[in-house]
C-alpha cells in the first residue's frame, strides 16, 4: 500500500527559559496543527483509510526528545516522530526554539484484485 500526502504544515515552538527541547517540540507540533481544519479525514475514516501522521522536529539536542510527549500532541492518526538536528540554541540567553514540519498522508486498503 502507498500512501498520498495530502497536508504539510510547519510550525515553531520556544522554550523561553528552560532549554528543554521536548517542551519546544511540542510547543512547534501544536502550532503547526493550529493552522489547519481538515474535515476531509472524517471521510477519509468512513472509507477505511489511515492516517499517516509525520513529524520532523529540528532542536539542538535531538536525542533529549522525548518522542511520546511530543506524540501526544497529535489528536488523530498513526504518529511518527523524528528529532532532528536543527533549531536554535538563542546566543546569551537559555531560549532554545525548535522547528516542526508535519506532513499527513492517507492511506487506503488495496482493492482486491479480480
Amino acid at each position: 500500500m502507498s500512501a498520498a500526502p495530502y497536508v504539510l504544515e510547519f510550525g515553531m515552538g520556544v522554550d523561553v527559559h528552560g532549554q528543554d527541547c521536548t517542551k519546544a517540540a511540542c510547543r512547534a507540533v501544536s502550532d503547526a496543527i493550529r493552522h489547519s481544519s481538515l474535515p476531509f479525514f472524517q471521510d477519509v475514516r468512513e472509507h477505511g483509510g489511515t492516517m499517516l501522521v509525520d513529524v520532523t522536529v529540528g532542536v539542538p539536542d535531538p536525542a533529549s526528545v522525548k518522542v511520546d510527549v511530543v506524540r501526544r500532541e497529535l489528536p488523530h492518526g498513526e504518529v511518527t516522530v523524528r528529532p532532528v538536528s536543527g533549531g536554535l540554541r538563542v546566543p546569551g540567553s537559555d531560549t532554545l526554539i525548535a522547528c516542526a514540519a508535519i506532513t499527513v498522508s492517507v492511506q487506503y486498503p488495496q482493492e482486491p484484485r479480480r
